[in-house]
């Protein structure tokens, strides 16, 4: 259930992460949305690891909406549109 419940909320989180920080995305919404998922597994996983979370416990609310901040910044550094690879 801690993996669905993760899914649920990542969907969520991504969409709000992506009002949260508008602008120009190399992707698009469902992008940002499997972005969302990735921070809240993210922030599972730390705050598991933190011992915020118990093992069958998903990620918060706010954790996940910054886990998934992070992580769209981190895609925006790398897949910045015009940039070269």
């Amino acid at each position: 259930m801690s993996i669905i419940g993760t899914l649920i909320i990542g969907l969520v989180v991504g969409i709000i992460a992506k009002f949260l920080m508008p602008g120009r995305d190399p992707g698009g919404l469902i992008l940002t949305a499997l972005l969302g998922i990735a921070g809240a597994f993210v922030a599972h996983y730390i705050g598991q690891a933190a011992g915020w979370y118990g093992p069958n416990q998903p990620a918060g609310f706010i954790a996940s909406v910054i886990g998934a901040i992070v992580l769209l910044v981190l895609y925006r550094l790398i897949f910045r549109p015009g940039r070269r690879i």
